[in-house]
């Protein structure tokens, strides 16, 4: 018997005094809880979004979308990065203003090449007002889940109102599960037992967050 027939057998064996009627998880599973806390506007619950990033420690700044291209050039030359990774579905002009060089996302780029980027700019694919999350699921314009892992500054463009939700409930609804998701909130952060923190060691030390609307 395969290792394989032992488990099948012993959910079988599970399973076996369990009534045909007996309703599905999904039915059997209440899902009354809140959608959102509170009553808020578009404009609070973007509000809330930014108050939550920077509790988080991640830079938050706000321009138009015509302003973006500026506001993203300032970012890198106040940083200093020569470089910027970017992934295939960008658009090219948000980058338009910025003489830093600009790194592909490809599959052949080895952690170490990664690691020589000064920055990486990425769009998201929502963000959380209430839990200050950004939801990153490998869509062009966000490349691979590996280049906002290594690179030490990450820098995020979020579309205000239409990318921004209230909860956890209400971002589920809108993610594909079969997509590699990404949730960040704030630059990589660690304690130790001492609860000494130490930011870096499992991604970016420094999160951008731009809030375009």
């Amino acid at each position: 018997m395969s290792s394989r027939e032992r488990i099948l057998g012993r959910v079988r064996r599970a399973l076996a005094d369990v009534p045909g009627d007996e309703p599905s998880y999904e039915e059997a599973v209440g899902r009354d809880y809140l959608r959102e806390h509170g009553d808020r506007s578009v404009e609070e619950t973007v509000d809330l979004l930014a108050e939550n990033l920077a509790d988080y420690r991640a830079i938050v700044h706000r321009c138009t979308a015509d302003d973006l291209a500026a506001t993203l050039a300032g970012m890198l030359a106040a940083r200093g990065a020569r470089t910027v990774l970017v992934p295939a579905g960008l658009d090219p002009g948000w980058l338009a203003a910025t003489d830093a060089e600009r790194v592909a996302d490809t599959a052949g780029s080895t952690p170490h090449e990664l690691d020589r980027v000064d920055s990486v700019v990425t769009a998201v694919a929502v963000a959380v007002a209430e839990t200050g999350t950004i939801v990153l699921d490998g869509s062009p314009d966000q490349g691979r889940r590996r280049i906002t892992l290594v690179p030490d500054h990450h820098i995020c463009v979020v579309r205000v109102p239409d990318q921004v939700v209230s909860s956890v409930p209400q971002v589920m609804e809108r993610l594909d599960p079969a997509r590699p998701l990404t949730w960040i909130s704030g630059p990589s952060a660690t304690s130790d037992i001492e609860l000494d923190r130490v930011e870096g060691v499992h991604g970016p030390r420094t999160l951008e967050v731009i809030l375009v609307g």
